[in-house]
């Protein structure tokens, strides 16, 4: 079978042409599955008209809209190469990815005309040599092509697919443990191995409506954004993500199922009001990057609500395992069984499969475990091992199966869903002349799940948390800041050097 993931699309559309395919929530508009194709075939046409050919990256610098979705498929069936852009990160971390990626054509809303203004005063410090606003004509920059412009007067009808199977469809860059990012590719292959993992474990149903508040960047959201199309589901788009619109739209739309990390079902749950809000066509929803607390998921089971929790990877194209909720507190802090078309070991060092309870590090296995990472052989090598991905993550099994993840080798921070390495803020931090030593941790947060915290050796005497705090801003994106630092007189490290963050943990348990 030959796959493009922008032909799913084309054949929803001639299955179900006239059935709802998007509502843009901000935007107020509605789209058909023919009405979404025919636009991405115009996108489509429009990026080939700027010279984009198959293997050609272009990055999405955008909000959540109609724009961003048939962007991205207009890209796949093309043939390029998609390069998600966090919209939270500052010029000098979006410079990087856009250089690493050899991305030749930028595609940003007006929100980041500021940021896309100074990268574009950078010169050769990227690659990118079109730019593409979205948004009010009157706020595009004098040196880009207004996105309308562009794609209005295209023909709809459908562009040769130039990209197949193994082709590279996207590259999704995540926090590296150097301090630079590191860009997962996936192919069509890839992607459509997702699909089909995800469409034979949770409960989809063709004509469900699904609400999404999630970032298109993070694979969270983009994944279920195409397992839409490929189940034939209306997609009830969020620009970002608000708490009290979230129940409005469940009412209103007549919502089936969503995806809300922890943080943002905290927030939900804080805004409920039973005598306004009515969420009796709801039938689950699903939830990741951190465990749930029992408390909020008890919280919701006493509505009757359902939270599925779910355990992925940007490597993994996001499935790995989940819990059902019949589960959810029986087997509170777990991260599940894995999905149908998917393997999960916990090994010991020596490659042997650990015992019930034994704590080791988990592998995953399935065909939609991605190509590597981008220009970096050596991380691939270290990360994919005899077709099994190494996620660096520590993990017990108890002897029913479910998984529970205990530690991460990584020492990545995950906070409001939020992927967070400590060596990137840690470089930030150590080229303040004032410091002496660095180690940052996360520390458990109601809020965000965790929070960044720095403990610092001072070089300077009157070096204080503000000095601190400030000598990153406009270094690092706002959720990668510290929240606090802390100071000590030195850093426990091992023999070879390494920090005992462990110990650190042990010494810091909170802010």
């Amino acid at each position: 079978m030959e796959i493009n993931i922008g032909s799913l699309l084309t054949k929803r559309t001639y299955l179900n042409p006239d059935n709802e395919a998007l509502y843009d929530v901000s935007a107020n508009r509605r789209f058909s599955y023919k009405q979404l194709n025919e636009r991405t075939n115009q996108v489509a046409h429009a990026m080939l008209s700027l010279g984009v050919k198959k293997g050609d990256r272009v990055a999405l610098l955008m909000m959540n809209s109609h724009e961003y979705l048939t962007t991205f498929f207009a890209i796949a069936k093309i043939g390029g190469v998609v390069a998600p852009l966090n919209w939270r990160l500052v010029p000098d971390e979006l410079e990087f990815i856009l250089k690493d990626s050899g991305s030749t054509v930028l595609v940003a809303g007006e929100e980041f005309v500021a940021s896309v203004v100074e990268l574009q005063s950078r010169g050769a410090k990227t690659d990118i040599s079109t730019w593409v606003h979205v948004g009010a004509a009157e706020n595009c920059p004098e040196f880009a092509t207004h996105f309308n412009t562009l794609v209005d007067p295209q023909a709809t009808h459908e562009p040769i697919v130039t990209a197949l199977n193994d082709d590279l469809l996207y590259i999704m860059y995540t926090s590296g443990t150097t301090g630079l990012p590191k860009g997962v590719m996936h192919s069509h292959n890839t992607q459509m191995a997702a699909l089909i993992t995800l469409n034979a474990t949770n409960d989809f149903r063709i004509g469900d409506r699904y609400l999404d508040p999630m970032p298109l960047f993070h694979v969270g959201a983009l994944t279920p954004a195409i397992a839409i199309a490929y189940r034939g589901l209306a997609h009830v788009l969020m620009r970002s993500f608000d708490p009290s619109k979230i129940w409005e739209l469940i009412k209103s739309e007549k919502i089936n199922n969503a995806l809300l990390v922890p943080a943002m079902l905290g927030a939900c749950r804080m805004v409920y009001d039973k005598s306004v809000h009515d969420y009796s066509t709801l039938r689950w929803l699903l939830s990741g990057a951190a465990p749930v607390p029992v408390s909020l998921i008890e919280a919701y089971q006493e509505m009757g609500i359902d939270i599925h929790q779910v355990y992925g990877l940007t490597e993994t194209c996001g499935p790995a395992c989940v819990t059902t909720p019949e589960d959810a507190v029986r087997k509170a802090g777990s991260a599940g069984k894995s999905y149908f078309h998917t393997d999960v070991l916990i090994l010991r060092p020596d490659g042997s499969e650990c015992d019930v309870n034994e704590p080791g590090e988990v592998m995953v296995k399935g065909d939609h475990i991605m190509l590597g990472y981008w220009n970096r052989p050596e991380a691939t090598a270290e990360t994919l091992v005899n077709g099994w991905l190494v996620t660096g993550d520590i993990a017990i099994r108890d002897e029913e199966g479910f998984i529970y993840i205990q530690d991460r080798l990584k020492d990545m921070i995950i906070s409001g869903g939020e992927n967070i390495y400590p060596a990137e803020i840690e470089n930030v931090i150590l080229s303040h002349p004032g410091v002496a030593d660095v180690s940052v941790i996360g520390v458990p947060s109601e809020k965000w799940g965790e929070s960044v915290l720095a403990i610092v050796v001072k070089k300077d005497p009157l070096l204080d948390q503000k000095m601190v705090v400030d000598h990153c801003n406009g270094k690092l994106a706002r959720f990668k800041m510290p929240t606090a630092v802390r100071f000590i007189e030195a850093i426990p490290r091992n023999a070879s050097g390494k920090a005992l963050k462990r110990e650190l943990r042990i010494q810091f348990p909170t802010l």
